[in-house]
C-alpha cells in the first residue's frame, strides 16, 4: 500500500541540518554526501541497518506465532517509517487522538486503529464522514462505557457505514477500560444496539499490569489477558463479522501472543506496539522478549542523538549542547556511548555529563548518546536522518525521514 510520504525541502527550519544542505528534497538526502560530521549538533538520527533487522525480526515472529500487527503509529508520527511497516505485513496502522487517525487516513493508511476512546462528538462525526467517502477505509475506535458508546452513537446515527468499536477492559490499577468483565459486557451491548455503531472485539492495555519482567508482573499480565479471553467469549457478534482481539504488546509481546493467539482460528489477534522498530537503549531494552525467551534475535536500538561539548566548566563535569528539547527524559536521561560518564540531569539545552576517573572530552568534541522511549525521541525533531553505522568514523547520512507531530 503505498503512502503519501511527505517531501519537504531542507532549510533553516530543519533541525540539525547544516546551512549547504538547503534546498535538498528529503528524497535527496540519499546522494547528497552527508555525514554526521556535516550536521549541527544536537541531532537524532535512526540505524537503517537496525531498522531492518528489528521489521525482520519482529514480523517474523509475529507470523510465527500467529498474530497480526497493528504498530503504533504515535511513536514516530513518520509515514516513511509506516510505510516499511505496511510493506513488511502491518495489518494497520495503530493511533492514539481522532486527529491521529485523519493524518493516518490522508496519507493513505486503509485500516487505522484509534487505540482509544473517542469522545469528541465533532470528531465522532468526522470519523463518519472519512468512512463515508473511502469505501476500503475502515476505522476502528474503543469504548469502556455507556457513556461513550452514547456519544459515539449519537454522532454516528444514520451514518452510511459504520463505525468499528471494541469494547476496552481494564482492571483495577490499569489505565482506561471497564473494571470489570460484566461492565465489558454492559459495554458490548450498548454498542450492539446503536445505530451507526458495530461491535468488533475486545482490547485493553497491559502495560501497567507489568512494571518489569519479574515472576509476579508476568503472572498479573497474563491474568489480565485471561479476562480479556473471559470476555470475549460471552459476546455474540453479528453475522459476517471477524472480531479483533487486541492487546498492545510492547513490553509483554510474548504474553500476549501466549494468551491470546489460541483464538487466532475465528478472530484477528492484533498487537499495537510501534516500539519495537526503533527500540532503544534503555526502557525496551531492560523490557524485551526479545531474544531468548521468544528464540528470536534481540533487537537493537535504531536511535541515537549526538552532542557538542560546550563547556568543561570543572574537573570531571562536562556540558553537552542537548537537552530537554532535544532528547527524551520522562522514563530515563540520555546514557552516552562515545565516552564513559553519565547524564545525570538535563536543562532545556544542555546535559551535564559527569566523567568516569581518567574518562576526558573537550570542548567541541562531540558524544553519541542512547536513548530511552522512543515515543519522546522523535516528537521533539521534524526531520530525521537516517544514517548507515552509527559505529562508523564518520557515519554516512543515507536518507531523512519527516515527522508530522
Amino acid at each position: 500500500m503505498p503512502l503519501q510520504i511527505p517531501d519537504p525541502v531542507i532549510g533553516s527550519w530543519t533541525k540539525g541540518f547544516p546551512a549547504h544542505a538547503a534546498g535538498l528534497a528529503l528524497s535527496d538526502v540519499a546522494g547528497a554526501g552527508l555525514r554526521v560530521s556535516d550536521l549541527m549538533t544536537p541531532v537524532l538520527t535512526v540505524h537503517e541497518a537496525a531498522l531492518a533487522h528489528n521489521e525482520t525480526t519482529v514480523f517474523e515472529w509475529a507470523a510465527r506465532e500467529g498474530v497480526l500487527l497493528a504498530p503504533h503509529g504515535k511513536t514516530t508520527m513518520a509515514p516513511a517509517l509506516w510505510q516499511r511497516l505496511l510493506d513488511a505485513g502491518a495489518w494497520g496502522i495503530s493511533v492514539a487522538t481522532p486527529w491521529q487517525a485523519e493524518f493516518a487516513v490522508s496519507v493513505g493508511v486503509d485500516t487505522v486503529l484509534i487505540a482509544n476512546a473517542v469522545t469528541d462528538a465533532a470528531a465522532a462525526r468526522r470519523l463518519g464522514d472519512l468512512l463515508s467517502e473511502r469505501d476500503g477505509l475502515r476505522i476502528l475506535c474503543w469504548a469502556d462505557s455507556a457513556a461513550t458508546v452514547g456519544i459515539l452513537a449519537d454522532a454516528l446515527a444514520g451514518a452510511r457505514r459504520p463505525l468499528d468499536v471494541l469494547v476496552e477492559l481494564g482492571g483495577a490499577g490499569g489505565r482506561t477500560g471497564a473494571r470489570s468483565i460484566e461492565e465489558g459486557e454492559a459495554v458490548a451491548e450498548a454498542i450492539a444496539a446503536a445505530d451507526g455503531l458495530r461491535l468488533a472485539g475486545v482490547t485493553g492495555y497491559e502495560g501497567p499490569f507489568g512494571p518489569d519482567r519479574s515472576a509476579s508482573s508476568v503472572q498479573a499480565v497474563d491474568a489480565y489477558l485471561r479476562t480479556l479471553v473471559e470476555l470475549h467469549a460471552r459476546l455474540d457478534y453479528a453475522d459476517g463479522i471477524r472480531p479483533v482481539l487486541s492487546a498492545g504488546g510492547s513490553s509483554f509481546p510474548d504474553r500476549a501472543a501466549a494468551v491470546l493467539a489460541p483464538l487466532r482460528g475465528e478472530n484477528d489477534i492484533v498487537l499495537r506496539s510501534g516500539a519495537f522498530q526503533i527500540h532503544d537503549d534503555g526502557f525496551y531494552s531492560r523490557m524485551s522478549p526479545f531474544g531468548p525467551l521468544t528464540d528470536t534475535a534481540p533487537l537493537r536500538s535504531a536511535m541515537h542523538a549526538w552532542a557538542r561539548v560546550v563547556s568543561q566548566p570543572e574537573d570531571g563535569l562536562a556540558l553537552l549542547d542537548a537537552g530537554r528539547r532535544d532528547v527524551p527524559f520522562d522514563i530515563d536521561l540520555p546514557a552516552p556511548q562515545s565516552v564513559d560518564g553519565t547524564i545525570t540531569a538535563l536543562n532545556d539545552q544542555h546535559a551535564f555529563l559527569h566523567l568516569a576517573p581518567g574518562a576526558t572530552v573537550a570542548p567541541g568534541e562531540v558524544v553519541r548518546l542512547g536513548l530511552s522511549h522512543p515515543c519522546t525521541a522523535f516528537d521533539k525533531w521534524r526531520v530525521v536522518a537516517v544514517i548507515d553505522d552509527p559505529d562508523a568514523e564518520d557515519p554516512r547520512v543515507v536518507g531523512a525521514v519527516a515527522t508530522c507531530f
